[in-house]
């Protein structure tokens, strides 16, 4: 194999054995998320990959955009103010972009050199040299990125089992309240949590599972 084809897969492992945590910093995350991610909280120029659940990738926003942070939400055309609020977000300090079509990957890189932590969804895969451009940008600016679908590289893949929901009787009532059970995939291996939301608020005491020691379909 000759040297100038070979050179594009070389740059490709050197970057796949660098460590995904080039900027430690810490953003502001909600204690309800904490026991999902490595560390305790999102990390500047770090990407997460969330599946199964819009409320739950919404959710960290939730904490930097009180704080003061600008946040973006790219690709989520059934965006609801009222749900987002409900959350926590402060939507005079988030950025919407429902349909970005084929621009979503563009329009993620601008905003993440502005913005501090971006949701997005892509309606096409990625390829591995577009997520090493992007997570260059995520690190040279010190923003976090949570996908919702799959990402390579995530330094967390948090995936919905299952969902229950609570309020309703025999035929009345109103939904109140809503669990899911997440299962996180990290360094730390393999692990089940609760996360559950109250009136559309994400509660804080939240119950952790013992490691799982094989991934399992349920």
């Amino acid at each position: 194999m000759s040297s100038a084809a070979s050179l594009p897969e070389l740059q490709q492992r050197i970057s796949e054995m660098q460590p995904l945590r080039i900027d430690e910093r810490a953003l502001p995350t909600a204690p309800g998320l904490g026991a999902l991610l490595p560390g305790g909280a999102l990390r500047a120029g770090s990407a997460y990959s969330v599946q199964g659940s819009w409320q739950l990738a919404l959710a960290f926003l939730a904490e930097a955009s009180q704080g003061g942070a600008w946040c973006g939400v790219l690709g989520c055309p059934e965006f609801g103010a009222e749900a987002a609020v409900s959350l926590g977000i402060a939507l005079d300090r988030c950025v919407l972009i429902p349909e970005p079509g084929k621009h979503a990957l563009t329009l993620a890189g601008t905003l993440s050199e502005t913005l501090s932590v971006v949701v997005a969804r892509f309606e096409t895969r990625v390829s591995p040299a577009d997520i090493e451009r992007l997570a260059a940008r995520l690190r040279e600016h010190g923003a976090a990125l949570v996908v919702v679908g799959e990402w390579a590289r995530s330094e967390s893949r948090l995936t919905v089992l299952s969902s229950r929901w609570a309020g309703l009787g025999a035929g009345h009532g109103a939904l109140t309240a809503r669990e899911l059970t997440v299962q996180s995939e990290d360094r730390r291996g393999l692990r089940r949590h609760s996360v559950r939301f109250e009136r559309g608020r994400l509660a804080v005491d939240r119950r952790e599972a013992p490691p799982l020691r094989a991934l399992r379909a349920v």
